[in-house]
């Protein structure tokens, strides 16, 4: 129960921290600051949790990374579930935080959306939205899984490593599709935003839900194929 308590906080935080960033900077391509301070949110969340609850959950806090995980024989079928649904919860109560702390402090939500992510970057296409994610996620995991390799021995390095990469995915997807690369960061401010009157998130939740499963799937297959001896 404390791993799930653990990836429930993690993901809060990061939802809280990392979409919160975007309300407020925006991120659009005529302000290009504030890709770099998005991008910046979302991978000092990862250092810093990853020093704080990695030691209790491994602080996957992102569905497709624990899908990474289960795939290479890092965890059972259960836990995953367990990691999943955590991870979710937690996305949507960071996503109804925003939403209290916008509504209570009259403070203005550039992006329109509580963070969520979107296609217009792609020119609404859901086939390039997948692409896009699939790609970033596969980088993403394929980083984790080789950082946290038993081989790799980069020991109390990895949680900057992972976050460092987590930014660099974000330079580039943000301007694409605001870069998901984890489908509960995505499903908790879509829900949200939906509660609030704007459907345009969730009616395309579903391609950052598949494309990050997608990458992460990818990635456990190429990775453990390239650790093993055989």
């Amino acid at each position: 129960m404390k791993k799930y308590i653990a990836e429930f906080i993690g993901t809060l935080v990061l939802v809280t921290m990392g979409c919160g960033t975007a309300m407020l900077v925006g991120c659009d391509a005529a302000n290009g600051g504030g890709y770099i301070l998005t991008a910046l949110a979302f991978g000092l969340v990862i250092v810093g949790m990853a020093y704080c609850v990695g030691n209790i959950s491994g602080c996957h806090i992102n569905p497709a990374v624990s899908l990474g995980v289960l795939l290479s024989g890092g965890m059972t079928v259960r836990d995953f579930v367990g990691y999943v649904v955590s991870q979710c919860l937690g996305a949507l109560a960071g996503a109804g935080l925003l939403a209290a702390i916008f509504s209570l402090g009259g403070v203005t939500d550039m992006t329109g959306g509580f963070g969520s992510n979107g296609l217009a970057g792609v020119g609404g296409s859901a086939l390039a939205g997948l692409l896009v994610e699939a790609v970033l996620t596969f980088i993403f995991v394929m980083t984790i899984l080789g950082v946290t390799s038993k081989k790799a021995g980069h020991g109390s390095f990895g949680g900057l490593v992972i976050g460092l990469t987590l930014t660099l995915v974000h330079i580039l997807g943000i301007g694409l599709t605001g870069t998901s690369v984890n489908p509960a960061r995505s499903i908790g401010p879509a829900i949200v935003a939906a509660i609030g009157g704007n459907t345009a998130p969730i009616a395309c939740v579903w391609v950052f839900i598949l494309g990050p499963l997608v990458g992460a799937a990818l990635a456990a297959v190429v990775y453990k194929y390239l650790e093993s001896d055989k």
